[in-house]
């Protein structure tokens, strides 16, 4: 086998069917999939019929609904796309499907797929529906092209990135519908991730009793309590900046209290405000004793309040992203074949944000993190509005990964 021959051919069909990409990335951004509320069901029904009209086999593996609403999904389906060149192993290319809500702020509809200037904007236009579409056309190129590889590659699109892809590819691997040896997750194309933080989320209740505005001193002030909580919990995050992670990309822990949500009427003292934080762990941390650290803080803050009481419940734990087995050889693979698509050197690098990457390489899966889209998330406006990818990064990536297979199944 020629690989030179090959990858040269293979850049011929990206390019031809550069038209055909953009149209199908359009596709996919045009059909809503918030997540919440997770109605992700519809979304994967129509990429079936997509991935089908380009003459796949897709798999399409529901999540039961019980399993689909423990983890905050109102419905998914999980898609593969299985294709056996010959025996040897499996490397699978995972995107998701699922996007944060648009908010407010957008130039356009958030479901356009405009494109201005050489981007797409849409909602998951880079996280990360761009993949589905790099995913997909490199599989495509290598199997029209009859590229002779020894293994097999496998599509998983999964719907549930945004809330821990528990239902996503922790299920499938959980399920052992899936077992690679390899996987490339969506990423970004100007560097290769190879490790991420992980993610604690957090609820907590601080109850006390309620009261007339009038009598204050007959209950016990839950926001007073979560008031002192938070003054805790901000007094810790102080701390954090004096833990540093050795992995370019990644800095120090993170804590944000997201939502605040209690008391009954302005004229009544408040019996209950629940809060959520979000805590990142860099690879260096142990989650387990993360969240005993910071079940301590809360229980120290509220101990010697009279008449309150906090229940504490983990929503979400992620672990952190890290190398494991061989995946030191997929890293130089696709660094090498991305800065020759790109011609401009690829790196590796850490990422501060947590993803489904985690879940392979806790399952023993040899991962990085690598797609299309822009050099920082920054630059994507990722989770914010006018949400964009660069077009010229999908060919780029498609090349990458679609060379990046060659050499791994050579």
């Amino acid at each position: 086998m020629d690989k030179n021959l090959l990858k040269e051919q293979i850049a011929a069909w990206v390019d031809q069917h550069a038209a055909e990409q953009i149209d199908f990335l359009a596709k996919v951004v045009q059909c809503p999939s918030d997540n919440p509320p997770g109605n992700c069901a519809p979304h994967a029904l129509m990429t079936a019929a997509l991935l089908e009209d380009m003459q796949f086999t897709v798999e399409q593996h529901a999540v039961p609904n019980e399993f689909a609403r423990s983890t905050g999904l109102e419905s998914a389906i999980n898609l593969i796309v299985r294709e056996h060149f010959a025996d040897g192993p499996t490397v699978a290319l995972n995107a998701h499907g699922d996007v944060v809500p648009p908010g407010a702020g957008w130039s356009v509809d958030p479901y356009s797929a405009t494109v201005r200037d050489g981007w797409m904007i849409g909602r998951g236009a880079a996280v990360s529906k761009s993949d589905f579409a790099t995913y997909a056309f490199a599989l495509r190129a290598l199997k029209e092209l009859a590229v002779p590889l020894r293994g097999n590659v496998e599509l998983h699109f999964t719907y549930d990135e945004e809330t821990g892809g528990l239902a996503g590819p922790g299920w499938l691997l959980q399920q052992g519908l899936t077992k690679p040896d390899y996987a490339i997750c969506a990423g970004f194309s100007y560097n290769v991730t190879t490790a991420h933080n992980g993610c604690l989320h957090l609820e907590m209740k601080v109850r006390g009793i309620s009261a007339h505005a009038a009598r204050p001193d007959t209950g016990y002030d839950a926001l007073e309590a979560a008031t002192r909580l938070l003054n805790a919990l901000y007094s810790y995050r102080d701390t954090l900046h004096s833990r540093t992670s050795a992995t370019a990309g990644i800095t120090s822990p993170t804590l944000v209290v997201g939502t605040i949500v209690g008391g009954i009427n302005t004229n009544v003292v408040p019996d209950e405000v629940t809060l959520r934080l979000d805590r990142r762990i860099i690879p260096e941390e142990i989650p387990t004793e993360v969240e005993a650290e910071l079940r301590a803080v809360i229980a120290k803050a509220l101990q010697d309040l009279p008449g309150i009481s906090c229940a504490v419940e983990r929503i979400l734990l992620a672990s952190p992203f890290k190398p494991v087995g061989d995946a030191a050889r997929l890293r130089d693979i696709v660094c090498a074949e991305a800065s020759t698509a790109l011609g401009d050197e690829v790196t590796p690098i850490g990422v501060p944000l947590y993803s489904d990457a985690r879940l392979y390489a806790e399952a023993g899966v040899a991962t990085v993190m690598y797609g299309a889209g822009p050099r920082t998330l920054l630059e994507a406006n990722g989770h914010r509005a006018d949400e964009k990818v660069p077009l010229f990064t999908l060919p780029v990536a498609t090349k990458a990964i679609a060379w990046s297979l060659v050499e791994l199944l050579a």
